[in-house]
């Protein structure tokens, strides 16, 4: 991972989480080559362990194969929640969880 390719590293996306492409308003430009090129995605492996999908992929520069970050984005369904999480260092941080219910108990909650 390269902190030099990035405006920000790792910033806080808030509920975003992306399982594929990449967040380019974060991507300043190639520390190896200097180019402000399209990122390419590469070795994306799709796996799951304990009941929990896993992506990990490496955002790499067009013009030199420099690897700028290494991104990971996980999803599993937990007492009755879909959670998302996503972690890179060009993309983010972020976390979601979604109910699988049509009416979220939570918030009805929020109504007291």
């Amino acid at each position: 991972m390269c902190q030099n390719c990035v405006n920000n590293v790792f910033p806080d996306r808030g509920h975003t989480c992306l399982e594929n492409g990449s967040y380019l308003m974060n991507f300043a430009s190639c520390a190896q080559c200097n180019k402000k090129e399209m990122i390419k995605i590469h070795n994306k492996e799709e796996r799951e362990e304990d009941q929990e999908e896993i992506i990990t992929y490496q955002h790499v520069c067009r013009n030199c194969d420099h690897v700028i970050a290494e991104h990971e984005y996980r999803f599993c369904v937990e007492d009755g929640y879909q959670e998302y999480q996503m972690t890179c260092l060009l993309c983010g941080s972020g976390e979601d969880s979604i109910s699988i219910l049509p009416d979220d108990p939570r918030k009805g909650m929020d109504l007291f």
